[in-house]
This record gives structure tokens, sequence and C-alpha cells, in this order.
């Protein structure tokens, strides 16, 4: 099967030209047009969100040696969530070539989060099938190198970590209410709540604000990944 153009140009910004087009061709393709005889993307997403887990992994175990798991987990959610699949998936210009039904195209489905980060662990899950995990990983950690060199900023921001996932899933930003304030005027102690719009929430509690929220926002980020 000979792919298009743009499939064509696709394949040199990621690095890997298939072997078997049609799996490249079924990554890109989005529920919105898939049928009995085209096949969607999901069950590659499936499998993507697997290999890219294990690719991360090895690599952050491999980078520092010394890291608690404790350490580990954090930086890790960062680098496989969605919103971070989303962005790379910006940066090699994906949305350009995803197959999308009618109602998607006009709803501006090449731009939506969601879209980008599941069509990015579906184009990792179809390179996985069509040559292996050695030349996935080689993929993979190119296009997230930038973001191994800085996944312990990112990973201590979970404010910016729960927002981002409470937009990929269509919700609206988490509010942060205070709950209590107690102590000396020149001392204070927070307690902040988090809470999404579904209704899930957790408490944090500091001597400032910020750390407060930043606190609640972990909390409930534990919460619902949990």
């Amino acid at each position: 099967m000979k792919l298009s153009r743009d499939l064509q140009a696709f394949q040199q910004r990621i690095g890997h030209v298939f072997a078997d087009p049609e799996l490249l061709i079924r990554a890109m393709t989005h529920s919105s047009l898939g049928s009995a005889t085209r096949p969607d993307n999901q069950r590659l997403e499936f499998l993507g969100d697997r290999v890219l887990g294990l690719v991360m992994a090895e690599a952050l175990m491999s980078e520092d040696r010394t890291a608690t798991e404790g350490q580990l987990a954090p930086r890790f959610n960062a680098l496989v969530r969605k919103e971070t699949c989303a962005d790379i998936a910006r940066q090699i210009d994906l949305g350009a070539v995803l197959k999308l039904g009618k109602s998607e195209q006009v709803t501006g489905g090449r731009r939506k989060e969601a879209l980008l980060g599941d069509a990015m662990e579906a184009l990792i899950a179809a390179i996985y099938r069509d040559a292996g995990l050695e030349a996935t990983r080689a993929v993979v950690l190119r296009l997230w190198a930038e973001r191994l060199d800085r996944v312990e900023a990112d990973a201590r921001d979970p404010k910016t970590m729960l927002q981002e996932w409470a937009q990929a899933r269509g919700m609206a930003p988490p509010r942060y209410v205070v709950q209590d304030r107690s102590g000396p005027d020149h001392a204070p102690v927070f307690r902040i709540e988090a809470q999404l719009e579904d209704g899930r929430a957790a408490s944090g509690e500091a001597r400032a604000k910020r750390a407060a929220e930043q606190e609640a926002a972990r909390a409930l980020l534990a919460k619902v990944q949990g």
C-alpha cells in the first residue's frame, strides 16, 4: 500500500518509515471515521499507552539510579500523561494527518488534547508492531528528550498537572477554596480544598496559601490517578 504524500512526510518527521503502512493509517484513524472495513486507532492506543510506560520507566531508572519509587512516580506521571502525549503530537504536527469524521473536523478535532494524546499513543503502538521495542524506544526517547531533561521541574508542579488533567477530560479548571485559616497573624496556617467540577476534592495544609493549594492539588491528583 502506498501512503499519501502527507503521511510520507509525517514518517520523516517522526523518524520511522513503516514496513507495513497500514499500521500508520490505522494509528491516524479516529473512531469518528472508523468502520468495519476501516479499523480505528483505539486498540493501538491501548497498547501504545503500555509501551510508552515501559520505555519511560526504563529511561527514568537509567537516568537516576539512586531515585526511590516515590521520586520516580511523579516524574513518570509527568512523562506519560495524556497532556504530554498531546504536546509531543503538536511538536510533530500529528493533527495535520489525523483522519477524522465530519463531526470531529467541524468541532476542531485536530486541536483537541484528548484526540492528539490518544493518536500519539496509537502511533507508538504502530511503530512497536511494525519494528519492535528497540525501534520504538529510539523514536520515543528522541521525541521525549527535552521532557526527560526537565521532568523534575514538571513533576514538582501539581497545580499545573491537575489543571491539565481536568482540561484533557473536558472539565473546568479546578477550584481552590480556603476551608480554614488558623494560627497567629504573623504565622498563619491555611487549609485549602482543591475541587473538580465532578465533585471530587482533596485538602492540603501549609503556612502559605500557594503551598496549601499545591498540597491540595497533589492530594487530589493522587486520588484521581490512584
